[in-house]
């Protein structure tokens, strides 16, 4: 974990951050809730099939297990993000200057991390092999 966190998942939060604030720099409601709905859409997402994948991987998974897995496990998991992040995500947009978001966000990624870090766990899904 500590290895994706510094390798993948903190330089991806530096450019996130970076990047919405330049496409909506105001700190408003609207602005703020552009952001959010960017995050659920986009950044989250993307983020939580790399952390699938690499962890998988890691585990010595193939590719045909690792594709089985997201298909069982990626919905569930996203709307768990759903229902936890947005209040991280105003919290965050709203509140904290730019250069501490990524820090913020690292602050409530620890309770998210144990969360994903338990779907991953969950045992491979049985793949045919056709």
């Amino acid at each position: 974990m500590a290895g994706y966190g510094m390798v993948i998942l903190g330089p991806s939060l530096h450019f996130w951050f970076n990047l919405v604030s330049q496409l909506f720099p105001k700190r408003d409601l609207i602005s703020t809730l552009k952001k959010m709905v960017m995050g659920q859409a986009i950044y989250g997402p993307i983020m939580t099939v790399v952390f699938f994948c690499v962890n998988a991987h890691l585990q010595g998974e193939n590719g045909a297990e690792i594709v089985a897995r997201l298909k069982r496990d990626l919905v569930p998991t996203l709307i768990s993000g759903v229902m936890y992040w947005p209040a991280c995500d105003f919290i965050t947009f709203k509140f904290i200057p730019v250069h501490l978001q990524p820090l913020m966000s690292n602050s409530f990624s620890y309770l998210w991390t144990i969360y994903l870090t338990y779907m991953a766990s969950l045992e491979k899904v049985e793949t045919s092999s056709c």
